[in-house]
C-alpha cells in the first residue's frame, strides 16, 4: 500500500458517499465509483472515465484502487486450485477454488492466522497475525481467474469470521448489494466456531447461510479440541440457533471432522441426535487429514460410513464432504505456513 493512501476497493456505498461528501464531489459520484470498483473489469482510478478529471485527481492523490494479485497458484489433479495472496502488511493468506460438476466454490479467508487455537487446525498453529479488511476478503474473489464463473462462496478459510465480524459483514454487503457484485446471499455460507455475540449479530444483520464447527457434542472433548468451548459452550450456541427459523431458504449446517477413536462412536451419534433434534439442519462429516504437531488421526472409511448411516437412520440429515486438493496443501494454513517459513 502506498504510504498514506487507502484502498478504494472494499469500501461500501455508504463509505464512498462519505468520501465524496468530504471531497465536495457530486453525490452521484459515489455510485459511479462503486460501479467501477465492483461491476466493471478495471484496475485503476484513471480507468473510471465517467468521473471528472478533478475527481480522478483527488482519488489518485489519496487512494489506491486496492486490488492484490496472488503470488502463487497450486493446481490439484482434481481441479482444485489454491491461491496464495500477500496482504497489505506483508503476510500471507490462502484462497481455495473448488470445482465440482457445474459448481465453482471459492473458500475465502477472513484473518491472517487465528486466535482460536483449535487442535486440528494448521492456521491456529500460526497464531493470530492480523485482521483482513473487507477489500482483502473480496479481493480473493475478484482477483482469481475463475471470478466470472463462481457459484458459491464459503467463509471457511483462514481465521474465525465472527472474530472479524465488521469487515466480514461489509464484505458480504459488497458481494450481495445491487451496487456491488449482486450475488444472492443464499450462495454464501459463513462458518464459525460459535462466538455467541458474533453469532447473534450475524443472524440479525446478514442473510447468508450459517455453518457451525461442532466436531463433538460432549463438553470435555470439545474443550480439548477447541478452547473456545470454555467461553462459548456448545449447548449455549445451540440454544441461540433454536431461536431462529431455518425452515425456509436460509440454512444452518454443522461441520464435524471425524477423528479415529475420538468422536466416531455410537454414543456420539446418540448425543448428536439429542442435541440437534428439532433443528432443520445438515451435518457435514469431514475426513481428517493429519497435520504436523497434532496427536489426532483419521477414522477409517468403514467407521465413517457407519457413522453417517447411523445419523441418517436417526433422522439427522448427514453427508460426507468429498476431500479435495490433497496434493496441493489444500487444508487451511498449510500453504501459507510454508510461505511464512520460507520467508523466515
Amino acid at each position: 500500500m502506498e504510504q498514506n493512501k487507502t484502498a478504494l476497493f472494499g469500501k461500501t456505498l455508504a463509505e464512498l458517499q462519505a468520501l465524496v461528501a468530504e471531497y465536495k464531489l457530486p453525490k452521484f459520484t459515489a455510485k459511479q465509483i462503486a460501479d467501477w470498483l465492483y461491476c466493471k473489469e478495471v484496475a485503476s482510478i484513471d480507468e473510471m472515465t465517467n468521473l471528472s478529471k478533478k475527481a480522478r485527481e483527488i482519488l489518485n492523490e489519496r487512494h489506491t484502487f486496492g486490488l492484490i494479485d496472488p503470488i502463487e497458484t497450486k493446481v490439484s489433479t482434481d481441479g482444485t486450485k489454491k491461491y496464495l495472496f500477500p496482504t497489505e502488511h506483508d503476510q500471507f493468506i490462502e484462497t481455495a477454488m473448488i470445482p465440482f460438476n457445474d459448481r465453482k466454490t471459492v473458500c475465502v479467508s477472513s484473518q491472517v492466522g487465528c486466535k482460536m487455537g483449535c487442535l486440528f487446525c494448521m492456521t491456529g498453529k500460526q497464531g493470530f497475525q492480523g485482521q483482513l479488511s473487507a477489500g482483502e476478503i473480496v479481493n480473493q474473489i475478484r482477483n482469481i481467474p475463475e471470478r466470472d464463473g463462481i457459484t458459491n462462496i464459503v467463509y471457511m478459510g483462514m481465521g474465525e469470521p465472527f472474530d472479524n465480524l465488521d469487515e466480514v459483514l461489509k464484505s458480504v454487503e459488497i458481494l450481495t448489494s445491487e451496487w456491488g457484485f449482486a450475488m444472492s446471499p443464499r450462495r454464501i455460507t459463513v462458518s464459525s466456531i460459535g462466538i455467541i455475540p458474533g453469532l447473534v449479530r450475524f443472524l440479525n444483520e446478514c442473510e447468508a447461510h450459517l455453518a457451525i464447527s461442532l466436531h463433538t457434542p460432549f463438553h470435555e472433548e470439545r474443550q480439548q479440541l477447541m478452547p473456545v468451548q470454555i467461553a462459548y459452550p456448545l449447548e449455549q450456541i445451540i440454544e441461540e440457533i433454536r431461536k431462529w427459523d431455518f425452515g425456509g431458504q436460509r440454512r444452518v449446517s454443522f461441520e464435524y471432522i471425524v477423528f479415529g477413536g475420538l468422536n466416531d462412536s455410537p454414543r456420539h451419534v446418540k448425543e448428536l441426535v439429542r442435541m440437534l433434534g428439532g433443528i432443520k439442519c445438515r451435518v457435514n462429516l469431514i475426513r481428517f487429514h493429519p497435520i504436523p504437531g497434532t496427536p489426532l488421526h483419521a477414522t477409517d472409511e468403514d467407521t465413517l460410513q457407519q457413522f453417517k448411516d447411523a445419523l441418517n437412520n436417526k433422522g439427522l440429515l448427514t453427508t460426507i464432504r468429498a476431500s479435495r486438493g490433497l496434493d496441493i496443501y489444500a487444508a487451511c494454513g498449510l500453504l501459507s505456513t510454508k510461505a511464512q517459513a520460507k520467508r523466515a
